[in-house]
């Protein structure tokens, strides 16, 4: 879905509310800690150590990180977590990952660490039924794995053969390449018939596998939706707008306008691609997102409703499945990152670069009642404690 707050650099994490064995490890006052020797190791020198670690100790690349990069959820509520530290001081180097799994109940019930390289592309997971598998590198055709629920690592048959989808398969990459994952068979494979210009995808809980088709000539954008390899319909995006991120779950479908090279507006279906109309106001301020239409945070709650925005600058909720009037935000401090579950929101505050620092505020806040009310997870910081946050 792509947080805890932690005493480290960069905090980017998903959790479920009051899982307290995500906590992070406590710095002290001055941020250090005991080394062998007795001296005090700074944050630095602790940092240096476990990642020039050829063997490091997951505890020790945890503590590092500082809090987790990243996090997906089984459908028994079980919770990957990802650690990556980097090299700080440069994008060449050692570096060391981290993945950790905690059981609904908050204990934790597996760990892994491995040595890395700062120019690697840090390991990435998604959360299927039974447990998790890990997203293939790019130009890696056999770098998927699965790993259940106790953490236990499974073989992951990847094949160049097509599969036609269906419901339980999961979106793994976008293209290039696209590939879908089917849990029941541990496979990793392309989808099947997606059109020939398909540069952008999602895939939905009933094995919908929507597509933007985006050919070179001058002919128009087109979404195209289909299942188990048939083309159920197809709709042509309004010009003089291009395409952009596509999401999708239950009924509802979105894409992303773009035009003068910005995000402003969206293309919308609320009932499986019947019908579509374009939100080019709805109270979104479309003029203030970023040039930059990759930054676009396009999330689905399960009720249906959209949420809108970019990394660190604004979001919008809509009001209701309708998705034709929104409300923004106001959030506690400045997210870097915003995922929904369900139909509870978290959002992230963190530093934008690598750093050993924390910024204000940072970790994950959550709210469970459309962004009225948040609250840190691993406890909040005096100037927002007990404060309530009205749209």
């Amino acid at each position: 879905m792509r947080w805890l707050s932690g005493c480290g650099r960069r905090a980017v994490v998903l959790v479920a509310v009051g899982i307290t064995a995500l906590a992070p490890t406590a710095c002290g006052a001055d941020g250090v800690g005991g080394a062998a020797d007795g001296e005090p190791e700074g944050r630095e020198e602790m940092y240096q150590r476990v990642i020039e670690d050829p063997h490091p100790d997951p505890a020790d690349v945890i503590d590092a990180a500082g809090a987790p990069s990243d996090v997906v959820r089984a459908d028994d509520g079980s919770l990957l977590l990802t650690y990556d530290a980097g090299n700080v001081e440069d994008d060449e180097g050692p570096a060391a990952t981290a993945w950790r799994i905690v059981a609904p109940d908050g204990r934790t019930v597996a760990q892994h660490a491995e040595h890395a390289d700062a120019e690697d592309v840090p390991p990435a997971f998604k959360g299927v039924r039974g447990g998790f598998v890990r997203v293939p590198p790019p130009g890696v055709a056999d770098g998927a794995y699965a790993l259940d629920v106790r953490g236990k690592r499974h073989k992951v048959v990847s094949t160049g053969t097509p599969l036609r989808s269906r419901p339980g398969d999961v979106l793994l990459a976008e293209p290039e390449p696209a590939l879908i994952y089917r849990p029941s068979t541990r496979t990793v494979a392309p989808p099947a018939g997606l059109p020939d210009d398909a540069v952008r995808l999602a895939v939905h809980e009933r094995g919908t596998v929507w597509s933007l088709d985006q050919p070179l000539s001058d002919d128009p954008n087109r979404v195209v939706w289909q299942r188990d390899g048939r083309t159920l319909g197809s709709t042509t995006v309004p010009r003089p707008y291009l395409g952009g991120v596509v999401a999708a779950r239950g009924g509802t479908a979105a894409l992303s306008l773009i035009r003068d090279e910005g995000v402003r507006g969206l293309l919308v279906t609320t009932d499986d691609g019947e019908h579509w109309r374009t939100v080019l106001a709805g109270g979104i301020a479309w003029a203030d997102l970023k040039p930059d239409p990759d930054a676009l945070v396009l999330e689905l709650l399960a009720d249906g409703r959209l949420l809108v925005g970019e990394e660190s600058g604004r979001y919008w909720l809509a009001d209701d499945r309708t998705n034709s009037a929104f409300q923004e935000l106001r959030t506690p401090a400045r997210f870097t990152s915003f995922t929904v579950v369900g139909t509870t929101l978290y959002g992230i505050a963190d530093a934008t670069t690598a750093t050993y620092d924390l910024v204000k505020g940072e970790g994950v806040w959550t709210s469970r009642d459309g962004g009225r009310q948040w609250r840190r997870v691993g406890g909040v910081p005096r100037e927002y404690g007990g404060t309530r946050l009205s749209p």
